[in-house]
């Protein structure tokens, strides 16, 4: 319980938004084939997987007359691989204003995801249930394969892309034993949600959250982000953080999720080259 973060200080808030998802990218070095660099200017990924997320770059701290050559590097690597590059900024990236370099170079901005945080100790539980409904928590890599169907569905991404991700989350929860855990919301016998909690970095990282285009507008959504929540105060968690899209503010807002900073995404695609 020692790592367990007990500050509450928006200082300390915005830094474990952070922190928690340096913590999951390391995770994908369990990918087949990936490369994960991590030295005191950057942190990266790099797979022959051509989807943005299992080729990211976050915590730069890069000296400002090295920027050019880190964002060319990145590129390079890229077109090596064939694969697009997703290069994530915050509240503590150096320079400052590394997006403006990002941009010259051919990286385009996509909405900014607020990083949010919520003291469990505020948490709201008042929120109705639909009858039907149900939550369970995936306990082994078969019970994965159900939560495979809400989560390919929501986020409509393309199969490759989620096969490998799903093969990574197996790796993670079930092989390797690490705290990132999985639930699965039912409706009526038919899996309609899917949502994961990741514990590290002293908080719970709220992450995957998604109900399916015909089972929305019910509130199902809020009652998967807390079923993890709840998870998170049974493991003795104090804080938990979430990085959101502008339209899951309202959701994350109901259950008592602060802003606290901006998340930054930069994409670069070989094709663009």
């Amino acid at each position: 319980m020692k790592d367990i973060l007990q500050d509450v200080s928006s200082s300390s808030l915005v830094t474990a938004i952070e922190s928690n998802l340096f913590a999951f990218l390391p995770l994908f070095e369990l990918c087949p084939q990936a490369e994960i660099h991590d030295d005191p200017q950057l942190l990266w990924s790099l797979t022959d997987i051509p989807f943005p997320l299992f080729n990211s770059i976050m915590r730069a701290r890069i000296a400002p007359d090295d920027v050019n050559a880190a964002i060319e590097a990145a590129m390079t690597r890229g077109r090596e691989k064939n694969v697009p590059i997703l290069w994530w900024t915050g509240p503590t990236t150096k320079p400052s204003d590394l997006g403006m370099y990002l941009n010259m170079h051919g990286f385009t901005r996509e909405d900014d995801a607020p990083g949010m945080a919520l003291n469990l100790r505020s948490l709201n539980t008042d929120f109705p249930v639909p009858d039907g409904l149900t939550f369970e928590k995936v306990k082994d890599a078969e019970r994965l394969k159900q939560w495979h169907y809400p989560f390919a569905s929501g986020f409509g991404m393309p199969d490759f892309a989620v096969n490998a991700l799903i093969d990574l989350f197996e790796q993670i929860s079930f092989v390797n034993q690490l705290p990132l855990l999985h639930y699965t919301g039912w409706l009526e016998g038919k899996p309609v949600a899917a949502g994961s909690v990741y514990l590290a970095a002293g908080v719970a990282g709220i992450y995957n959250v998604v109900t399916v285009p015909e089972a929305r507008r019910k509130g199902i959504g809020t009652l998967i982000t807390l079923a993890l929540l709840r998870e998170a105060q049974m493991a003795g968690y104090r804080i938990s953080i979430l990085h959101t899209s502008k339209m899951g503010l309202s959701v994350y807002r109901q259950l008592g999720f602060q802003e606290y900073c901006s998340i930054g995404q930069y994409l670069w695609s070989p094709e663009q080259a």
